[in-house]
């Protein structure tokens, strides 16, 4: 089986690497790869990628993903999270191929307290949102095999992410607040590649299986709660710290304004996927507590 992975070097990508090399040849590109062309911005040139290749599978965990700059390069982000993943469905129809590709809770309006599920209205907030709907909308009116994976908060130990953004300012700060009104659930790009890689085997077994999931962690939080967490974490380690878990401020998203609106309620659904899928999702606590002891070794 031949798989094509775009977006080989951002968090889940890297973590695809992985977790897709059991399953075949995989060939992982991003946007400086030179003899295939992986560059979302290249749409003539993605589409001879997958021409070239003729893959049986092609993941796309690329994505234009500047939240705030997508507001002032609006085109940009329409070109990468939109028009590509379309090309990338067309030609994966005319293979015969699965398209795999990664959403995000930012298509909803954000609102309530409910866990969002698959068939709830859509309404974007930002460019960004958007964008990535207009990505969802291209592949499934595509009618080529898709999987598309909506999910919030994600992290990896590779790289930059909230929880060490957190720990870096708590060694270099006195103070530290952080937003307490806007709930989601933090989920691991390692956790995210492992459930790709097993709804893989799954759909090459059953096609019908095919369609939008949700995937997070079990559990929710807020940005406040989870820097608690962290700060608590490297505390028990041994990390100093200036600014201890208690001493963090909670504060409202007003008092942070951004380009971008945040959606204040990013909880997403997940029982659909754990049924088609005979899944079990952990706790975020878990992945974010394994990620830390990752890098606080380091």
């Amino acid at each position: 089986m031949k798989i094509l992975l775009l977006g080989k070097n951002g968090q889940v990508g890297w973590e695809l690497q992985r977790s897709l090399a059991p399953l075949g040849d995989v060939l992982a590109l991003d946007a400086r790869s030179s003899d295939y062309c992986g560059d979302l911005n290249d749409l003539q040139g993605l589409a001879a990628t997958v021409q070239r290749f003729a893959p049986n599978i092609v993941v796309n965990a690329a994505a234009y993903t500047a939240v705030d700059k997508a507001e002032s390069e609006p085109d940009r982000a329409l070109r990468v999270n939109a028009e590509a993943p379309a090309v990338l469905a067309a030609e994966a129809l005319k293979l015969n191929a699965l398209l795999v590709h990664y959403s995000t809770d930012y298509v909803f309006a954000g609102d309530g307290d409910m866990p969002w599920q698959e068939t709830d209205p859509v309404g974007p907030l930002s460019v960004y949102g958007s964008t990535k709907l207009a990505g969802e909308q291209a592949i499934q009116a595509s009618g080529c095999f898709h999987l598309i994976f909506r999910t919030s908060w994600v992290y990896a130990a590779r790289g930059n992410n909230f929880a060490k953004t957190i720990l870096r300012l708590a060694q270099e700060r006195d103070s530290l607040n952080v937003i307490d009104d806007q709930f989601g659930t933090p989920t691991g790009a390692d956790l995210l590649a492992d459930v790709t890689a097993h709804a893989i085997r799954s759909m090459r077994q059953q096609p019908q299986l095919g369609g939008i999931y949700h995937l997070a962690a079990a559990g929710e939080t807020t940005w406040y709660r989870y820097a608690r967490f962290v700060l608590e974490q490297a505390q028990a380690a041994g990390i100093q710290l200036n600014v201890a878990p208690v001493s963090v401020g909670a504060i409202a998203t007003a008092a942070y304004p951004t380009p971008a609106k945040r959606p204040g309620n990013s909880r997403l659904s997940t029982q659909k996927l754990q049924n088609a899928f005979s899944l079990r999702l952990p706790e975020w606590q878990a992945g974010v507590a394994r990620m830390l002891i990752e890098t606080l070794e380091k």
